[in-house]
Order: structure tokens, then C-alpha cells, then sequence
């Protein structure tokens, strides 16, 4: 049997293949699930953050324009029904200052986020600065003061766009109005952006300043509405870098005490899920999401379904092919070689096979036309000669019957010739293997075709080396040597010369028969075995023999499990070599 390595055994391609498509599933339908899921995740939590978010940003605007949260419950109650969930106010000592919904206890729970307006969460808003700028406290501006404010800044807003600027209001700290510059062409030093200082604010910039140069143990702070702070060098006007960065760090604080009395105090805000507090604020397991995942499984398993499909396919459509070739055994049918596996031997071994079975045909073909050629011509020369007698055209006189005789005895010889081939072909052909001398077989064989010999002006001639005993079967011997001479004889011109040479030795002997004759060509060296076969198509069968001759003796060689060769040179005849292999035996030894 063929041996298939293992990376191209069919097995192997399969396994690997199954395994190739179960990993590509499988890693597929994870990554493709996990990147859902976490889709998923992100939009539930940002949509929770984002209502976190919204319910902060509105109570921080409650928190920077109110100075207590006595009436934020409207807008708890507000917030709380459109979101579905409940969302709870706390002092940071966990004592209930609002709450849109009962339930259990949150003294456990972790707050959403700190509500105070003097430090905003800057990851939750994602601000810069700690201090809302919504808060306003004692910079509140009268009615007039905002109106001289706006006149300004559109006066302002004039002279930026006609350096070709652009330009947009925007709120300050506490709420103060001031240019901001979207486009700059020339940058517009000569446009104040802020508006002068109204008298409302002096006291508390005044007072803000106080509380800076006390922190900073620095009097010559100054502050301005925009809240940069500086110290000044008296003499030179420039700033001092290291008593104005002393100073501004003190800045936070300061407004922090000033700004605190008129804010709403901090609290602890939970926005939680109203049956459990302690729950995630969404499950990013919803149905919308559970459909996702599944239908993303789903078109995984489709796809890796038709890949084996296709893959299965490919893999099958070679055997289909070998099993339809199969099928029709007498079309001979061809079938293509794919590769080096299982398939790929099977089908050279079924190529093989039609090969030799169209080969075989026409042999039998052959065979049958040649027996029917060799039968017809004795078979009608019987039925001529019985017919004309019968018409009292001929008398049945000897030569009549000696001819009949021969042709009988032709048609007996074919028969016997054809029922031996038929035999070995079958491998039942009978062999009785026994001691015999080897001179005294081939001498018996020698002396019965002298007479032919004689009438064709041909010498014979032997020659032996020792006198063994082999074992062998002796008709079947003679058969095979009686062959072999007669197909020299009938092959070598008048006064020619068929010598015979055997010897043995070591288990094996040799019988070689060599003529003078013309030889056989180089191209039909290797046809001389075949059945019917003869070098000169036109030669009678009277002179060329009924061509099973030499298949015979060959048979017979092989049967005794060795074979004959033939060399021969064109015009210096021919040597017909039988090598045969035996059990040694003692040599016999003259008187």
C-alpha cells in the first residue's frame, strides 16, 4: 500500500479543516459577541452616565443660584419621572434632604456624584475650572449696569470685526458678559474684550482682593473683574512673577469664602434603580442587546455552515468522480489525479486499473480474432476435403487421410496449447515436480525433433556441464525445451545449427538454445512472448508455427519460478535462455 504523509492524508484534512473552521467560528462569534456586548456596555452606561449627568448639571444650576435646596423638590420630582429612576438627595452626613421615591435605605449606597457648586466634578462636566461660573453672589449688577455692559461690548464687537475678526459674547466668573474672538485676523489690541468695572462690583473685587493679599501676606495684589490677579512692581509697572503666582494661588480660596454664603450647601446626589439601590445602573444585557449577540451568533454559524459546505465540497467532488468512474467500468473512464493523498493514489490506482483492463480487452479481442484464425484454417480444410468427397469429387484415399490427420492433429495441438495458457493464466496450470537428470530430459527432447531437424537441413548440437539431478516436472520440461528447439529449428536456414547448453549448480540451472538464423529486430524483441504473435505476418502456419510456442514455454519457467530471456542480434540469430531454480540434489556418479 501507498504511504500518504501525514500532512496530505485525508484524515489529516479533514481534522484540520473542522478544526480550522471550529476555531474561526468560534473566535469569530467572540470577538463579534464581545465587541457587541461592549457596544452594548458603552451605550448603557453612557446613556447612564449621560442621565447622571443631566440630573448634575441641573442641580449644580440649582445649587449656584439658590442659597439652600428648599425648593429643588419640583425639579427632583421632574427629573426622577422622565428618567424612570429615583434620585435621592443627602447632607454629606447622610441625613435625606429630598427623595423623588421610597424605598430602601441608601445609607449604604455609593452617591452618583457630590453636588457643590464651589467644587464641580471636572470628569463628570468635563470643565476646567472648580468654581461655577454661574454663580453670581455679590457681584449681582443692576438693571442699568447690564444695559451699559451690553452697549459696550457691541461697541466692542464693532471695532474686532473691522480688524476682520470675529467675535462672540460669552458668560465670565460670575456670570460677567465678555468677548470671546472666534477668528482672528489682526489681533485687536485696541477692542477692550471686557467691559469696564460697574460700581456694583468694586466692593466685592475690593473684598476678594483683601482676602488674596491676606493669604498671600502680599498688599499690592490687584484683581480684576476677569479674575486675573498680579502683583505690580511699583516703580518699572510690570508684574512680579514670583509674588502674582503667590498670589494667584491663592485665588480659589478666596472666592471659595466668598462665594460659600451664597450657595446652596454640597450634597450627596443617588440616582439609583427604584426597587434596589444596590443594582447596576443598566443591565447592558437588554433584550435589544440579547437580540444582537444571538443574531450575530447566528450569521457565525451560517457562515461557517457553508464554508464547510464548500470546503466538504471540494474535498468530495473527487470521490463523486472516482465513484462515477467506478460505476461504468466498461467505458475505461479516466479520472483526474488532484493530489499526492488517499484520493490522489486511489485515483491513479483506478486509472491504473481502467489501464489495464482496456489493455486486457483488447488482448481478449485479440486473442479471440487469433484463435478464430488459427481454427478456420484446419477446420476448413477438414470440411473441403469431407464435402468433396461427399460430392464424389475426391476419393478418400491415404494422402486424404493423412492430410485429414494432420490438420486434425493442428487443431489438437491449438486446443492443447490454448487449454495450457488458459491453465497458467488461471494459475491452476498442473506441475508434478520430480529428481530427474537434466542430460537424459534435454537428450529425450533432442532426439525427437532430429527428424524435423533433418528435413530442414538443420544441425543439432548439445552441450552439458556435469550430469545433475534436478527436480522439476519432466513433461513439463521437455514441453518447455521442445518449444524453445522447435521454434529455432523452424527459424534457421538450411545448414544452419540449434545447439542446446544446460547446466546447474548452486539450485539453479540454465538451459540455453541458440540458432543461426536471421534474428530477431530490437523492436520485436519484447514481443516474442506475446500470443500469436510472429516476426513475419506472412509466414504459413505450416512455417510459422501457431504462435503459442514460446508464451507456453514461458509460463512454464515461471512456474517453476524462473523465467526465459531472449538476446539476439538481426542476422546472427538468436539465444533463447531458460534459467530455473530447484532443491540440489545429489549428482549421480558414473560406473
Amino acid at each position: 500500500m501507498t504511504h500518504v504523509p501525514l500532512h496530505r492524508s485525508l484524515i489529516f484534512r479533514l481534522l484540520m479543516t473542522s478544526v480550522t473552521i471550529a476555531i474561526i467560528a468560534v473566535v469569530a462569534t467572540s470577538w463579534l459577541a464581545a465587541q457587541s456586548t461592549s457596544r452594548a456596555i458603552r451605550q448603557e452606561i453612557g446613556q447612564t452616565l449621560s442621565d447622571d449627568k443631566s440630573v448634575y448639571d441641573e442641580l449644580l444650576t440649582y445649587a449656584a443660584t439658590h442659597r439652600d435646596w428648599s425648593g429643588v423638590q419640583p425639579l427632583i420630582a421632574d427629573r426622577a419621572s422622565a428618567l424612570g429612576r429615583r434620585i435621592t438627595l443627602m447632607t454629606e452626613n447622610r441625613r435625606l434632604i429630598v427623595d423623588s421615591t421610597s424605598g430602601p435605605s441608601l445609607e449604604l449606597a455609593r452617591p452618583s456624584a457630590t453636588v457643590d457648586p464651589l467644587q464641580v466634578d471636572l470628569v463628570l462636566t468635563g470643565r476646567t475650572e472648580r468654581i461655577d461660573p454661574r454663580i453670581v453672589g455679590p457681584y449681582q449688577l443692576t438693571p442699568k449696569e447690564q444695559q451699559t455692559m451690553r452697549r459696550q461690548l457691541d461697541e466692542s464687537l464693532e471695532c474686532v470685526r473691522g480688524y476682520g475678526s470675529e467675535a462672540i459674547v460669552t458668560a465670565g466668573p460670575h456670570a460677567r458678559p465678555r468677548l470671546a474672538v472666534t477668528r482672528a485676523g489682526v489681533v485687536p489690541y485696541a477692542c477692550p474684550l471686557s467691559p469696564d468695572v460697574a460700581r456694583s462690583e468694586r466692593a466685592p473685587i475690593e473684598a476678594l482682593r483683601t482676602l488674596i493679599a491676606s493669604c498671600a501676606n502680599d498688599p499690592d495684589v490687584t484683581v480684576t473683574p476677569d479674575l486675573t490677579v498680579t502683583v505690580l512692581d511699583p516703580v518699572k509697572g510690570a508684574p512680579i512673577p514670583d509674588r502674582t503666582e503667590r498670589a494667584a494661588a491663592c485665588l480659589d480660596n478666596a472666592r471659595y469664602a466668598q462665594l460659600k454664603p451664597y450657595v446652596a450647601p454640597p450634597v450627596l446626589l443617588f440616582v439609583t434603580d427604584p426597587a434596589d439601590p444596590t443594582a447596576a445602573p443598566a443591565s447592558p444585557f437588554s433584550r435589544t442587546n440579547i437580540v444582537r449577540t444571538g443574531a450575530t451568533t447566528a450569521v457565525v454559524l451560517v457562515l461557517a455552515v457553508l464554508v464547510t459546505v464548500v470546503v466538504g465540497g471540494r474535498l468530495v467532488r473527487p470521490l463523486r468522480a472516482l465513484a462515477e468512474a467506478a460505476r461504468r467500468p466498461a467505458d475505461h473512464q479516466r479520472v483526474p489525479v488532484t493530489g499526492r493523498d488517499e484520493i490522489g493514489y486511489l485515483a491513479a490506482a483506478l486509472n491504473e486499473l481502467a489501464e489495464h483492463r482496456e489493455r486486457s480487452e483488447e488482448l481478449r479481442q485479440a486473442m479471440v480474432d487469433d484463435v478464430a484464425h488459427e481454427l478456420r484454417n484446419p477446420l476448413t480444410n477438414i470440411r473441403n476435403w469431407l464435402e468433396a468427397a461427399q460430392d464424389g469429387l475426391a476419393t478418400i484415399d491415404g494422402p486424404v487421410l493423412t492430410l485429414l490427420h494432420d490438420e486434425t492433429v493442428q487443431l489438437q495441438h491449438i486446443v492443447d496449447d490454448l487449454r495450457d495458457l488458459a491453465a497458467a493464466d488461471a494459475g491452476n496450470l498442473r506441475m508434478h515436480p520430480e529428481p530427474l537428470h537434466l542430460d537424459d530430459a534435454i537428450e529425450q527432447v533432442v532426439e525427437a525433433h532430429t527428424p524435423s531437424a533433418t528435413a530442414a537441413g538443420v544441425s543439432l548440437t548439445t552441450s552439458f556441464s556435469g550430469d545433475p539431478v534436478v527436480v522439476a516436472d519432466p513433461v513439463r520440461l521437455r514441453q518447455l525445451v521442445g518449444n524453445l528447439l522447435s521454434n529455432a529449428i523452424r527459424h534457421s536456414h538450411p545448414g544452419g545449427t540449434v545447439s542446446v547448453n544446460a547446466s546447474a549448480g548452486a539450485g539453479r540451472m540454465t538451459i540455453a538454445v541458440a540458432d543461426t538464423g536471421p534474428g530477431i529486430a530490437a523492436g520485436d524483441v519484447q514481443r516474442v512472448f506475446d500470443r500469436f504473435w510472429r516476426a513475419d505476418e506472412s509466414r504459413t502456419r505450416s512455417t510459422g508455427g501457431s504462435g503459442l510456442g514460446l508464451p507456453i514455454a514461458r509460463k512454464i519457467a515461471e512456474a517453476h519460478g524462473g523465467d526465459i530471456t531472449v538476446d539476439s542480434t538481426p542476422g546472427a540469430g538468436a539465444t533463447f535462455t531458460v534459467t530455473l531454480t530447484f532443491e540440489p540434489m545429489p549428482v549421480r556418479r558414473h560406473p
